[in-house]
């Protein structure tokens, strides 16, 4: 029998098709050359000798690139989960601190550690160039400036307490408004301070104080009175004048009402301390670590931020 052999011999070429229009390539977004041919002996199958299919080995020559791609990128998540981590930590820290008036020594020492690191980790550098995040309302968390302490202390007015102390910038109009929120057993009360500020720096902001204003009580209908209030460290049962509210309750609420629909109070301020700067060293949708010109340093919290449900 005759023996018909099928070994085709053929040539490998890359074609590459140019159009008139297009540019040269200097480097190819992906090599992967050709190192080697494996020729495998002819098979003889019923007379038939039949030459098997070419085998390539082929190895991608930047490999290396990749890797250090996906390292970065890991890298990149861990630092991302580094920083949360380091976020809600702080969080932690400042629960049962009273804004800061409270704290210990070791606990402020360990507050300011943990807003060091934080600050090492800011991924706004130049916050004033990221006004959208600087927008909205923010929630004093901490702070170690001491000429508000006096404010925040307890017992200075009994049943009288600080219920919210916030800081809302306009980034559109280039406002900032200081409010501190009083409540009590017959409503609530506010006092703010509004101003101007003008950018100096991706970081600093000069701000200037132009009104003081003392808003409306908004007065509750029904007077709550607590069982004891303290006062410089002694507890004063209020149980016998619980009695005499029942006769007064609808004249409070008309009292209320009346006093509620008042225009809120406002006042200039002095021109001595009438500015002051800030400098935000860290800056994202959730926190916010301002320092003033006393040194003092600030820990704001977004409104709206999971970060406020402890």
């Amino acid at each position: 029998m005759a023996t018909v052999q099928l070994s085709t011999q053929f040539s490998c070429q890359t074609r590459v098709s140019i159009s008139p229009n297009s540019k040269s390539i200097s480097k190819p977004p992906f090599l992967v050359p050709v190192t080697s041919i494996i020729h495998r002996p002819m098979i003889s199958t019923g007379g038939i000798a039949v030459s098997p299919r070419r085998v390539f080995k082929v190895r991608a020559t930047d490999t290396g690139e990749i890797g250090s791609a996906l390292l970065a990128a890991e890298e990149a998540i861990e630092d991302v989960e580094e920083t949360e981590r380091l976020k809600r930590s702080l969080v932690d820290s400042l629960y049962g601190t009273d804004r800061g008036l409270s704290a210990s020594s070791e606990t402020r020492a360990e507050i300011g550690d943990l807003i060091t690191q934080l600050e090492s980790k800011n991924p706004t550098p130049a916050p004033t160039e990221a006004l959208f995040l600087l927008n909205g309302k923010w929630i004093l968390a901490y702070t170690s400036f001491v000429n508000l302490f006096p404010l925040l202390s307890r017992g200075i007015v009994p049943l009288i307490k600080v219920d919210e102390i916030s800081q809302t910038i306009d980034s559109d109009n280039f406002t900032v408004q200081n409010s501190v929120r009083f409540a009590g057993p017959l409503g609530t009360n506010s006092i703010s301070t509004n101003a101007k500020f003008e950018i100096r720096s991706p970081k600093r902001v000069q701000i200037k104080f132009e009104q003081g204003v003392i808003g409306t009580p908004q007065l509750t209908d029904s007077i709550e009175i607590p069982e004891y209030v303290e006062v410089l460290g002694q507890k004063i049962d209020l149980n016998p004048i619980r009695g005499l509210l029942t006769s007064v309750q609808d004249t409070a609420s008309s009292v209320a009402r009346t006093i509620s629909s008042q225009p809120p109070l406002k006042f200039s301020l002095p021109a001595d301390n009438a500015q002051s700067w800030l400098l935000t060293t860290y800056l994202d949708k959730d926190i916010r670590i301002s320092r003033g010109d006393g040194g003092s340093v600030f820990v704001l919290i977004k409104e709206g931020s999971p970060l406020l449900n402890p």
